[in-house]
């Protein structure tokens, strides 16, 4: 088993060419990871059936919608996709942006 500590700062990955997705845990119950974008990268707007969805902004500042509502986030706020409603974020800043995401239950689990 992997350490249950992270310093999730020092984690941070960027790309030019698409935004990047870092394991931190996962389970058949829950994944945790930590998006890094960079100016312009997305996560097109999708849904879950099953399983809700919380983006939490560690840095920078984000575009997250959820359902039909968007909204820019800054470091510390958090939004909450419940299942079955689309979401999705943008980088739309100036600079960098990481954010931990936590989805529950695990909605491609291969254990």
């Amino acid at each position: 088993m992997s350490s249950p500590f992270h310093d999730t700062a020092a984690l941070a990955r960027y790309a030019p060419d698409k935004l990047q997705k870092l394991n931190l845990f996962e389970s058949a119950r829950l994944f945790c990871d930590v998006y890094c974008l960079l100016p312009g990268q997305a996560q097109k707007a999708h849904a879950h059936a099953d399983s809700d969805k919380v983006y939490h902004v560690l840095s920078g500042t984000v575009r997250v919608q959820i359902g039909a509502e968007a909204r820019v986030l800054a470091a510390g706020h958090t939004a909450v996709a419940p299942a079955g409603v689309e979401h999705g974020v943008l980088n739309d800043g100036a600079g960098p942006a990481s954010l931990l995401v936590v989805m529950a239950p695990h909605p491609a689990w291969k254990g």
